[in-house]
């Protein structure tokens, strides 16, 4: 496939050098934008449908029909990954083709059409041609990447639409939790779930974060910071949490995370941990884990630390888990989880060696 040429409409109103650099000092996250954005269209013709127009243009609102499909029947994916800026002043992505992968897997299930690869690389370079003075270079921070796709087609039926759109916005971001890392709190849901066995709990979806936000609302309410969800018939097997997958360190020196059984996104950043586990000498397994063995785990010392990670959230650190009146406190320990994240971090920034060819330049 050809290199796919993005017309390009300058901004022309874009954030003052004074305005961006005050934003970049504490950038949050999620909450201000970058100055463009990118769109291609795909519509559905008797060979089966075709990509077109990709274009960058100024970020801004959108102009959608009232009766565009994902208004209606929720038919959309999304992203999301991270451009970090090395000392040279290139700038990078951390296993992009592993997050066009997802976003295919994503595709079919929604029966969205697939985007090639190439495509979905060259938006990363388009937008971060357009924006790359957007990019941090304070600790810990990136610019974060939104790839979505969604149905644009004005139809009230239901089937799959004929017309969508693919984008690519960009953000600033600090550290997601905010602030200094620490260990976080976390509340067991006992009345939710996040997905269900068939359903769309493997792809990157808006519903399934749709379905978190009400649980997520009652664990703030207890004083925490993230929901996990179970899978009552399985035991109160460990899910993942409202946004991210969950890690369990053992004493023995196990690394242990719950298995893929189609109701758990697949994380980027969870396979490479996985990996890196296995550098570390760890003894890493995939299979299910009880909410009942993360409890006696913790009481009796055989688990030692519990993280959560995500492309956002990098490793974060659990210390307490909230099951009703229960208060699961961990040991404290945080050291193979900081471990993890140095080594991520490092490799994702340039200053430790990507063994793996894991890192994309984008420009």
């Amino acid at each position: 496939m050809s290199e796919t040429v993005f017309t390009r409409q300058p901004h022309l109103s874009p954030m003052s050098d004074q305005q961006r650099v005050e934003i970049l000092q504490d950038p949050g996250f999620g909450n201000v934008f970058t100055d463009h954005m990118v769109s291609i269209d795909w519509t559905w013709d008797e060979d089966g449908g075709a990509w077109h127009d990709a274009r960058v243009e100024p970020y801004g609102p959108l102009s959608l029909d009232p009766s565009a499909a994902v208004l209606h029947y929720g038919q959309e994916i999304f992203e999301g990954l991270k451009a970090y800026g090395h000392e040279d002043g290139s700038v990078w992505t951390f296993r992009p083709e592993a997050n066009a992968a997802r976003l295919n897997r994503s595709a079919r299930r929604l029966a969205l059409p697939e985007l090639p690869e190439e495509l979905f690389l060259g938006s990363l370079r388009a937008q971060l041609e357009a924006d790359q003075a957007w990019v941090p270079t304070g600790p810990g921070q990136s610019l974060y990447l939104r790839p979505f796709m969604f149905a644009s087609e004005a139809f009230l039926g239901v089937r799959p639409a004929r017309q969508v759109r693919y984008m690519v916005i960009a953000s600033p971001a600090g550290n997601y939790f905010g602030g200094e890392l620490t260990p976080v709190t976390i509340w067991v849901s006992r009345d939710y779930a996040r997905a269900g066995k068939g359903g769309m709990g493997a792809a990157k979806t808006g519903g399934n974060y749709a379905a978190s936000l009400l649980p997520q609302l009652q664990a703030a309410a207890k004083g925490a910071d993230q929901v996990v969800f179970l899978d009552q018939y399985h035991d109160d097997a460990i899910e993942e949490l409202g946004g991210m997958n969950v890690f369990f360190v053992h004493a023995d020196g196990r690394l242990v995370t719950p298995e893929l059984t189609g109701t758990i996104l697949e994380g980027v950043t969870r396979s490479s941990i996985l990996q890196l586990g296995r550098d570390m000498g760890m003894s890493v397994e995939e299979r299910r884990v009880t909410l009942a063995e993360w409890a006696e785990g913790v009481r009796t010392g055989a688990i030692t630390e519990v993280f959560a990670c995500g492309t956002a959230a990098v490793v974060t650190p659990i210390g307490r888990l909230l099951d009703g009146d229960d208060v699961i406190e961990s040991t404290g320990g945080t050291e193979v989880a900081m471990k993890i994240r140095a080594e991520l971090e490092g490799i994702q920034t340039g200053t430790v060696e990507d063994r793996y060819g894991w890192m994309h330049r984008l420009v």
